[in-house]
């Protein structure tokens, strides 16, 4: 999708325009016919865009009010009425619109985010994709600012390549093609990419990585993903995790297959995340240093697959008596924590869909966060969820949840039960770092079942925007 600036009027196939009061409209020159026919739609909220002819393009004027509703759900209102918007689109077959605001400029720029968000297709797998795409090509932004228009342009790419990943079968997005996939991106958008191979691996001695490894016919892979620009506002790097289980089955303790491992190749959303979130940080040209760490790896029950019982040696030396094999994410972001503090951060973000837990406590609507990080940090992180939608929900994380981790035959233990089973995944996580720290378990939004508005059936790209606003707002 193509998203651009323009400075004065162009003849484009459809235009879209925002208002929120009838007045507003004198610009645009309707006919008696035409007002009248406006008025009477905007009267009923459920009829609040209405579609002119005016052959050979259409005028979509869409009514909006922000009585009521706080700042940022009159923004998700906003973008939702994009998703509109671009199905009416659709429709027509239309190619390039154009998108203005009859009344507060901004408005625009959060309705074409939408509509953009809403416009995402997966079609790499149909036999007929060409005449499956909807269309739309371009976006043209009018009373918005080149930087801002960059900045939606980078975002957008951002989440689309984070969904392509996610919407990968095993059968391409192997552990190895998921860190070629990084590459490439670094290679177009301007960030550095170190692959670490199995060989690497075993002589950094990342247990946790190669414990899940084992039951896999195909390698792990540790990513570096490095973003240096020559104006790096901060000193020390902000470091970014994401959890890569390219599929998981549960290892031997399998997973049913209905409803639970048929969606497991969506268990890399941490890392498309991450890897999505350097794309348009790079894109843009954000003035800030970031590192990702990507551990990559299915979880497979094979022949030397590890098992219940087994003490695994992890990278930084300690050692994790496992319970269950299908708590795998935990034992490979936990040697990408550890590695992390080389780094010598000033932060480090993981995100991980890690628990059912979480998702089962705030279901779809949010991220789950916890951590060992500042309160200024984690409300700063929470600022930009709220800006783009994707909202945080902070969970205790007091020591007690601790002695729920306790082994009597090794170190810790990798699950902790049933109760408080999202905290105590972020308590087996933080044994691992010394550094200011935010954990955020993406397991609820991350991968849906069916559209919701901007947010589409399948991977999701949740935690891109949020990761780019919160480094924006660090510049």
């Amino acid at each position: 999708m193509n998203i651009r600036a323009a400075k004065s009027a162009e003849a484009t196939e459809s235009s879209v325009y925002i208002y929120s009061e009838i007045k507003e409209l004198e610009s645009l020159n309707l006919s008696k016919s035409e007002l009248a026919y406006v008025e009477d739609s905007a009267k009923d909220e459920a009829r609040n865009i209405s579609r002119i002819n005016r052959f050979p393009a259409f005028l979509y004027l869409v009514k909006v009010s922000s009585k009521k509703l706080a700042k940022e759900q009159f923004q998700e209102k906003l973008r939702m009425e994009g998703v509109k918007c671009f199905k009416m689109l659709a429709s027509q077959k239309t190619k390039v619109v154009s998108v203005s605001s009859l009344s507060a400029n901004e408005n625009a720029y959060y309705l074409a985010e939408g509509l953009a968000l809403g416009a995402y297709q997966f079609l790499k797998y149909f036999s007929d994709k060409e005449k499956r795409h909807h269309g739309l090509e371009e976006i043209i932004l009018h009373g918005i600012s080149d930087e801002r228009v960059t900045e939606l342009q980078a975002t957008t790419n951002g989440v689309y390549a984070a969904r392509n990943l996610v919407n990968e079968p095993l059968s391409y997005l192997t552990a190895v093609q998921l860190a070629e996939e990084a590459s490439k991106l670094g290679k177009e958008k301007g960030f550095k990419v170190e692959v670490m191979n199995k060989k690497k691996i075993e002589t950094l001695k990342m247990g946790g990585l190669l414990a899940v490894n084992r039951g896999s016919i195909d390698p792990p892979t540790f990513s570096i993903l490095e973003y240096t620009p020559e104006n790096a506002t901060n000193e020390k790097p902000l470091v970014l995790v994401g959890k890569g289980v390219v599929y998981d089955t549960g290892g031997l303790s399998l997973k049913p297959t209905a409803g639970s491992m048929d969606s497991m190749k969506s268990d890399m959303g941490g890392a498309a995340a991450v890897i999505g979130a350097m794309s348009a940080i790079a894109e843009a040209k954000l003035p800030v240093k970031v590192i990702g760490l990507i551990p990559a790896t299915d979880n497979r029950p094979g022949e030397i697959a590890y098992v219940p019982g087994d003490v695994i040696t992890m990278y930084d030396g300690s050692t994790v008596e496992v319970l269950n094999t299908d708590a795998e994410g935990r034992m490979i972001l936990a040697d990408a924590l550890a590695y992390a503090k080389k780094l010598n951060p000033a932060l480090v973000i993981d995100l991980a869909t890690l628990t059912g837990a979480a998702a089962v406590a705030i279901g779809k609507f949010g991220v789950v966060a916890m951590g060992t990080a500042g309160q200024e940090a984690m409300n700063r992180l929470d600022n930009s969820g709220k800006e783009v939608y994707e909202r945080i929900a902070q969970f205790p994380f007091w020591d007690e949840y601790n002695d729920l981790l306790k082994s009597t035959i090794a170190d810790v233990k990798n699950i902790g039960g049933r109760e408080g089973g999202a905290i105590t995944a972020g308590k087996f996580l933080e044994r691992f770092t010394d550094y200011p720290w935010i954990h955020l378990d993406i397991a609820g939004p991350a991968f849906l079942g069916s559209d919701d508005s901007y947010r589409l059936q399948g991977g999701t790209g949740v935690g891109v925007r949020m990761l780019f606003d919160f480094v924006k707002s660090m510049a």
